[in-house]
């Protein structure tokens, strides 16, 4: 039997959790000096809540070797193959903590970075879970995981509905945040060799829904139908379905996702967010 694991940095949907029961190890997020386990003694909900009814930036603790040991000792027998997706370790010590537990003799855990964050490594979860359902090993799953990151074949694009996060995150200046949201200048970012990065910008959030499907099709193309997509938002759950339609204009889409996106990047974002990614 293979395990899946994965942390919360990943944002899964809700049916994939389900289907596969897949464990998240969560992170922790530290509130106005209360810590809470990213989606267990918190909800995404909640989070966004509480985003919106304070003006404090909430930070994000890593998950611990405790965590990892604790699971990977729930698994620890001979029948079982262990394969645990990690959010990107150079965004997080997460997998260096993954790193030491597996150390600790627990020889049938085998441990993937995905390099990538939110509905972008999620999507190397749901590819490891469908593998594992058809009857592949560990060592085909993994191989065809580092395919997808190692040649490129991941693409996740966002952007924010409000610069205010970004400032009170120290991401960008108060003055380039004044001009930006006087101007109704909305970034659009990428994941980037594990950490977010700005690619371009455009005026008006009308302008973020195109924008973030033609970044999709000019990756992979007007065929989409045989790809994997998941479109992902905070609590702005209206721009779901526009964002949708936006990216079936450009392309034709086959599966996709829709997903509300966790702490760990809403922390930085704001939960105004809306992204798209394909695989």
């Amino acid at each position: 039997m293979i395990k899946i694991i994965c942390d919360s940095m990943s944002d899964l949907p809700l049916n994939i959790l389900e289907k596969y029961d897949i464990d998240i190890i969560p992170l922790t997020v530290i509130f106005n000096g209360t810590e809470y386990l990213d989606g267990e003694t918190l909800t995404k909900n909640e989070f966004y809540k509480m985003l919106r009814e304070t003006n404090i930036m909430p930070k994000t603790s890593q998950a611990t070797y405790v965590q990892f040991k604790s699971v990977f000792e729930k698994y620890d027998n001979p029948d079982t193959e262990v394969i645990y997706i990690s959010g990107s370790s150079i965004a997080s010590g997460t997998y260096q903590s993954a790193t030491l537990a597996k150390s600790d003799e627990h020889d049938n855990v085998t441990l993937f970075d995905t390099r990538n964050l939110a509905i972008g490594s999620a999507l190397f979860v749901i590819k490891a879970c469908e593998m594992a359902e058809k009857g592949y090993s560990a060592k085909e799953i993994i191989s065809t995981l580092e395919k997808f990151r190692d040649e490129n074949e991941v693409e996740v694009i966002f952007s924010v509905d409000t610069l205010e996060y970004l400032k009170m995150g120290g991401r960008i200046s108060s003055t380039k945040a004044a001009l930006g949201n006087l101007l109704s200048i909305k970034p659009i970012l990428e994941v980037k060799d594990g950490l977010v990065a700005q690619k371009s910008q455009v005026r008006g959030k009308k302008q973020i829904y195109s924008s973030l499907a033609k970044s999709i099709v000019s990756k992979f193309g007007k065929d989409l139908k045989d790809r994997t997509i998941i479109i992902g938002c905070g609590d702005n759950k209206e721009d779901l379905e526009i964002a949708r339609e936006a990216l079936m204009k450009e392309a034709e889409i086959g599966e996709f996702y829709y997903v509300n996106i966790g702490c760990v990047v809403c922390s930085h974002s704001g939960p105004g967010i809306l992204g798209i990614s394909c695989m």
